[in-house]
């Protein structure tokens, strides 16, 4: 498994007590008293390092190449999932993934933003990042949902939208903008999760929902830090500052009311328990659909309406 290098320290203790282990295994020597002290110290490392994550180093969590992706979701909290493909335009992006799929009493429209694991994946994936016929798709998936009244759920993992000079060519802006506008008429919940990177319009692009939550070690943002420190100080080396600055964290989202809730990881991240995780991004997801299940179509839109009108309001108090 890949490691952080915050986590070096970590790696290190847990080395020394597997090789204490195996030590007093080969040599039939009793070091429990020496391990159990180690295994203690690590125990508290570990939390002291999680507990103090700074932006950058959760955006290096919500980058790692074991994070669970959107299709481990969909095997770990739904089933009977049926994968639909195609924009009925111009073809098929493997970027985004989606389809029909059933959530404990639930019958759903699944949509995700799905990157690979090896080269080759990612490269037929690009790298989690959707050209317009991405958007296209997932849009026609909405409108066939709404035609069945099946709430959708969306889960959010990309560093951007695609921006290369084939998707300019096909409406990539064009796309993305009329997903905005489309997902606020949709007339079914919509129950939104980002599950990694939240990178720009390329995350808005499937993110407009009646609820909003993100993982804990996710993020979500206008721009990538490396971008924004290439743009602020021309220099992307200065990324963990821009990170600090752009206020992207989980957290931070929260209290900016821009997210609706903050879903829990296991120590460490959601590659350390994906199971674990699951069952809370699916918790979540219920709770959801219940609360929107008895609300009236007309006021659902109403409220996905004032909801998105609210973000960057600020309200101080004027003088008289």
């Amino acid at each position: 498994m890949a490691n952080l290098d915050f986590e070096r320290p970590i790696k290190e203790l847990e080395k020394k007590i597997e090789e204490l282990k195996h030590f007093s295994s080969e040599r039939k020597v009793d070091l429990s008293a020496e391990i159990k002290t180690l295994e203690e110290k690590l125990a508290g490392l570990r939390k002291e390092t999680y507990r103090k994550l700074t932006a950058w180093q959760k955006v290096q969590i919500a980058r790692h190449p074991q994070r669970p992706y959107s299709l481990d979701y969909i095997r770990l909290i739904a089933v009977d999932f049926i994968e639909l493909h195609g924009d009925r335009l111009f073809g098929d992006d493997k970027a985004i993934i989606g389809g029909f799929a059933r959530i404990e009493p639930y019958k759903v429209m699944v949509i995700g933003q799905q990157k690979g694991r090896d080269l080759k994946e990612n490269i037929m994936r690009n790298f989690g990042c959707a050209h317009p016929e991405g958007f296209r798709k997932s849009m026609r998936l909405m409108r066939l949902a709404a035609r069945f009244n099946l709430p959708v759920v969306t889960f959010i993992d990309t560093p951007g939208a695609y921006p290369g000079i084939g998707a300019e060519e096909r409406g990539q802006a064009q796309a993305i903008a009329e997903n905005l506008r489309d997902m606020a008429k949709i007339d079914v919940p919509i129950v939104v999760v980002v599950i990694g990177e939240g990178g720009s319009g390329g995350a808005l692009g499937i993110g407009v929902g009646d609820r909003v939550s993100i993982l804990e070690n996710a993020y979500y943002s206008v721009i990538s830090p490396e971008g924004c420190a290439a743009i602020l100080w021309k220099d992307s080396a200065r990324a963990p500052q821009a990170a600090e600055a752009l206020k992207l964290t989980s957290m931070d989202l929260l209290n900016a009311g821009l997210v609706d809730e903050v879903i829990p990881e296991p120590l460490g991240g959601a590659h350390n328990n994906p199971e674990e995780t699951a069952q809370n991004i699916k918790q979540t997801i219920l709770k959801y659909l219940k609360e929107l299940s008895s609300v009236p179509k007309d006021k659902l839109l109403d409220l996905r309406y004032e909801k998105f009108r609210k973000v960057g309001r600020i309200d101080t108090d004027l003088p008289s």
